[in-house]
């Protein structure tokens, strides 16, 4: 048998870096993977790792002139290069080289760049992790191999996944967006117990793994993660989970009892501070139900400025007025001026909106609300009066107290005189015997008397008013007014009475939506405008002009709407007043700011009524590329499908409206949705910055390009 010829490598040679040319037969044609410059730092930190595959350059006699050409290795070459006309290689450095002298030149190249092949990603993960266990930084690492110092983060935070979970992704079993999505938690059991579960079902969607991951845990765009902060909830030896490889908003905290218990701590201390200014009590919760303050009467606070403040308030008016004079016919405001017409707007606010201060007497018996507001700052809702602790009623002791108009009645603790017999039985037809002398002085009335007299006055009154119409306007705002501001109708004669429903059943953010807030902004508006006691209210309406008691009637009838769907109280009636007066007012509830989202209507709804939604806003194509999601997935999608749509349920929509929010807007062509779902594919399948990014080598990039 003959012996199996034995294999001979080409021998190894350094060559001067002067005797070496590049070559035309370098297939390697378009830029890709690691930059020249970044080739030539790790060339000069690492020296060069891989040899070039040169051959001798021959002259037209076939005969070696001494120099070489480089047919394999060209971007390595182009390094060296560079390293010399920066003068940090010399010209006549000794270059090691493979010297090759059979075969094609083509072959040599195309064989070195397709022959290699580049390592796993696990394994440029590790990588990281072993050079961070030698020692180095993340940004000593980010620097040396020419990336960000998050990207070094990033790949760390995938090494240190539980190793069930790498192994899982190293042998295929695991997308790496899979494995970038568990990354989420450090809690290897927890890791390894969500992968278990879902290999069982048939969603395994990145998505759905981060979502299980943080389930029970609280975003930290919650108005409670807000108050609180990160840091004093780390500080408190919570944990923020985050996600390093897309948004997360700062991320989750993952110890809900601890930032409760944290947010009534800090709510106590403000509290406390509060109650230190006098008040008779402060109440402090999380958030109160929308229409916490019913039944209550405000304070009508006063905000005073000092000289100075108002000299500063009046020049920064009038500043602002001037250059609105100045560019009000200016298609663009100059960079400058917006910015100080904002400026100026933000410190007129801060005067305006700065809290009120209220009479020591009146603290004693008032309190505060203190509570948290939705962006997370603490808010303070300060002097309301229970009726409980309304100062009682006193009646000043006037000796000609009974010759007041008989309007007025007499004391409630009056008693007859000694020869004043019960008027239960005297008529009109028959004077009573009971009446006293005249030399008995001048005493209260009779009551019955009173009575028959004031009936004469009530028809008369009824008659006059009738005729009337502007001061019977006045009367019924005046009504009004006293119940809605002043908690009190004992100072009306109208037996007119506004009731301001509550609602028994909190519907989510409703103290935070737009409606609610501008209502409560007027409503205070009102309180500072309306004087202090009812006493003086109807003097006080009679001296406004027409224009804003046209204002506070409306914002008085306003309150008194009731348009609640309540199972136990069938009204419909009522109900179907409520669209006749939504359709005077134009009343169109997405652009009211109403939106259906997961919270307000689609994780509440079935399924059926979801894609009955999505049909609707955006056609029948839409509704099919979530028709196979499970509800809370399918929820979700539904929320972005139908953003910005004005897409209104049933409840919501105005009978009649012209630009009825609920009609379904163009349907996406066919075209336009593949557009969008392919976009949406491309998103998905894309890798991740950190893999693919021309000015982010990768670790084993930066050794094979060589």
């Amino acid at each position: 048998m003959a012996a199996t010829q034995k294999i001979v490598l080409n021998p190894s040679r350094d060559i001067p870096f002067n005797k070496l040319v590049l070559s035309q037969a370098n297939v390697r044609r378009v830029k890709a993977g690691v930059s020249i410059e970044a080739l030539a730092e790790s060339i000069a930190r690492r020296s060069l790792l891989q040899s070039l595959s040169v051959r001798p350059v021959l002259d037209a006699d076939g005969n070696e002139t001494g120099m070489f050409e480089v047919p394999a290795g060209g971007r390595r070459y182009r390094a060296l290069e560079l390293l010399v006309r920066q003068k940090r290689l010399a010209k006549t450095a000794p270059i090691p080289c493979i010297v090759k002298t059979d075969g094609l030149a083509e072959e040599d190249s195309l064989a070195e760049n397709t022959d290699r092949e580049a390592l796993h990603p696990l394994d440029q993960f590790r990588a990281f992790q072993a050079l961070r266990a030698k020692g180095q930084g993340e940004e000593e690492i980010a620097a040396t191999f020419g990336v960000t110092a998050a990207v070094v983060r990033q790949r760390l935070k995938l090494a240190a996944a539980s190793p069930g979970l790498l192994d899982a992704y190293a042998e295929g079993a695991m997308t790496l967006d899979q494995l970038m999505a568990f990354c989420i938690s450090d809690d290897h059991a927890r890791q390894e117990q969500v992968w278990a579960t879902i290999q069982r079902g048939w969603n395994k969607e990145p998505h759905t793994i981060r979502r299980t991951l943080t389930e029970g845990a609280v975003r930290a765009t919650d108005r409670r993660a807000r108050f609180v902060g990160t840091e004093a909830y780390e500080a408190a030896g919570g944990i923020v989970m985050r996600d390093l490889f897309q948004d997360d908003d700062g991320g989750w905290f993952q110890d809900p009892a601890l930032l409760d218990r944290l947010v009534a701590e800090r709510l106590a201390r403000e509290a406390d501070a509060i109650r230190a200014e006098g008040w008779r009590w402060v109440e402090a919760a999380p958030d109160f139900p929308y229409g916490h303050r019913q039944g209550l009467r405000p304070l009508p606070g006063t905000n005073p400025l000092t000289e100075a403040e108002q000299a500063t308030f009046d020049a920064l008016k009038g500043e602002y007025g001037a250059l609105e004079a100045q560019y009000g016919e200016a298609a663009e405001l100059p960079e400058a001026v917006e910015a100080r017409l904002l400026e100026i707007e933000a410190t007129i606010e801060a005067f305006q909106n700065r809290p009120s201060t209220f009479d020591p007497a009146d603290i004693v018996r008032a309190g505060a609300f203190v509570s948290i507001d939705r962006d997370g700052a603490l808010r303070v809702e300060r002097g309301y009066v229970r009726p409980e602790d309304e100062p009682p009623v006193t009646t000043p002791d006037d000796p000609d107290h009974a010759a007041a108009p008989a309007s007025i009645a007499p004391e409630g603790n009056a008693t007859p005189s000694a020869t004043e017999a019960p008027s239960t039985t005297t008529t009109a037809a028959e004077p009573s015997a009971e009446v006293p002398e005249e030399d008995e002085g001048r005493t209260p009335l009779p009551e019955r008397l009173m009575t028959e007299l004031t009936a004469h006055r009530t028809v008369a009154l009824r008659e006059a008013l009738g005729n009337d119409w502007d001061t019977a306007f006045l009367a019924v705002l005046h009504a009004f007014c006293l119940r809605l501001f002043y908690r009190s109708t004992a100072d009306t004669c109208l037996e007119i009475e506004a009731k301001s429903a509550g609602f028994g059943t909190q519907a989510p953010g409703l103290n935070d939506t737009a409606s609610a807030k501008a209502i409560d902004v007027r409503h205070e508006a009102w309180v500072k405008q309306l004087p202090a006691t009812s006493g003086e209210l109807w003097d006080a309406l009679v001296g406004f002009d027409t224009d804003t008691l046209a204002a506070l009637f409306a914002h008085c009838a306003a309150l008194t709407i009731n348009a609640l769907h309540e199972p136990w109280n069938r009204r419909p009636g009522a109900l179907a007043h409520a669209d006749r007066l939504a359709q005077a007012v134009g009343l169109d509830m997405a652009a009211a700011g109403w939106a259906p989202t997961v919270e307000t209507y689609l994780g509440r709804v079935p399924k059926a009524r979801i894609l009955e939604a999505v049909r609707e806003a955006k056609g029948e194509h839409a509704a099919q590329l979530i028709d196979h999601l499970k509800k809370p997935e399918m929820a979700q999608a539904a929320e972005r499908l139908l953003a910005g749509t004005g897409w209104l349920p049933e409840p919501l929509r105005t009978p009649g409206l012209p630009d009825e929010a609920a009609a379904v807007p163009p349907a996406a062509s066919d075209d336009e949705a593949e557009g969008t779902a392919d976009g949406d594919a491309d998103a998905i399948i894309a890798l991740p910055a950190f893999l693919i990014d021309a000015e982010d080598p990768a670790l084993p990039q930066a050794i094979a390009a060589e």
